[in-house]
């Protein structure tokens, strides 16, 4: 059932991206390069309220693109042509362009079994088995060389999910289906929680941020798109019961009610008080997310962190951008069918520049 509201068509999902996006960017810089002066950062920012935040508008986007496709195939047709065209070149990218900073000669690094490996595993979304490349950041914090990608593999896994969980809602009823999902997930995330507790066993924590423990997030993001009608009438009450879920969270923290207070703040900036056609310009948002990582590395590698952080951080903020706009224009619109909503607005935004033109006095 595709929802309708004069809001979906005018939002602020773009913009909220790319300050989400940008946030991940600020925090990787101050993890990455270790820099005392970045720590006002971690103070500000919260990288886990960042990705959950994405979460949440994947799973309110995803399912009202899934509603209103065509065909099942042409809802993974424009899955793959907007997450897979990028991913690609970002992940050969960097395994190509790193090779001028590796240890190793140019052709042990591109005849080593590490190499065929990070490019094999990352290309299928499995970039736990060889983050890393031959030779290159060994002396960093971190030898990873785009420990970002970890969420990308959760996304594909939520995008070939949403089907299955949409047809079962059609039989068994969306209310019960989604209220399961929910629950099952939180139950799953708050027992590998306890269990590294209890257990220092790094592992429990690590599956604590894969599937199905980040499912809450996406199916909170879903619940409010087939709830949409009655979040409207009832806006107000429900942000502010979210805003007091978080002022007290430090003196009474229940998790199992964050993804839904984080869902209603999250669609509220979404959707209330649109800030224009944002993304006349392009989407960035998934650009500056792939590619922040190795750019940070890289600049942690030449010192530039060391040098003078600030300095560093706004660098790395400038390439970040310059190296998402190039995306967005060199490979990703490329992909997108004419129809898209990216398209459209920056053809909106052409069609809106002509007219103004058209009207001003000559």
């Amino acid at each position: 059932m595709s929802i309708n509201s004069p809001r979906l068509r005018q939002n602020n999902f773009d913009l909220i991206r790319l300050l989400l996006a940008l946030a991940v960017c600020l925090l990787h810089a101050h993890e990455l390069s270790g820099a005392s002066e970045l720590g006002i950062i971690d103070t500000l920012l919260s990288g886990k309220i960042a990705i959950e935040s994405f979460f949440v508008i994947s799973g309110f986007l995803i399912f009202m693109s899934y509603e209103k496709s065509r065909s099942l195939t042409s809802y993974f047709e424009k899955r793959a042509r907007r997450i897979y065209p990028a991913y690609f070149v970002s992940v050969t990218l960097a395994a190509i362009l790193l090779s001028s900073i590796s240890e190793r000669a140019l052709g042990a690094y591109f005849l080593s079994s590490e190499f065929a490996r990070y490019l094999t595993a990352n290309l299928a979304f499995l970039n736990f088995l060889q983050p890393d490349l031959p030779g290159v950041f060994g002396d960093n914090r971190m030898a990873a060389v785009n420990g970002a990608l970890w969420t990308i593999k959760i996304e594909v896994m939520f995008y070939l999910s949403v089907p299955a969980i949409v047809w079962l809602c059609r039989r068994m009823g969306r209310s019960r289906i989604l209220l399961a999902l929910f629950v099952a997930s939180t139950v799953y995330s708050l027992a590998m929680f306890h269990l590294y507790e209890s257990t220092g066993r790094g592992m429990y924590f690590q599956l604590e941020k894969q599937l199905p423990g980040q499912l809450r997030f996406f199916i909170a993001g879903a619940a409010l798109y087939y709830l949409l009608p009655f979040f409207e009438r009832h806006v107000k009450w429900l942000v502010l019961a979210a805003a007091i879920y978080f002022l007290t969270r430090p003196l009474i923290e229940v998790e199992a009610l964050k993804p839904i207070a984080l869902a209603i703040l999250v669609i509220f900036f979404a959707l209330y008080n649109y800030v224009g056609n944002f993304c006349k310009f392009g989407d960035f948002s998934y650009g500056v997310y792939i590619l922040h990582f190795p750019i940070v590395q890289t600049m942690v590698h030449f010192g530039a962190f060391e040098a003078n952080a600030w300095i560093a951080l706004l660098g790395t903020i400038g390439l970040t951008l310059g190296a998402a706009a190039l995306m967005w224009h060199g490979v990703e619109k490329r992909w997108l069918h004419k129809n898209s909503h990216y398209v459209q607005a920056g053809q909106d935004a052409q069609s809106e520049g002509s007219d103004s033109q058209a009207r001003a006095p000559r």
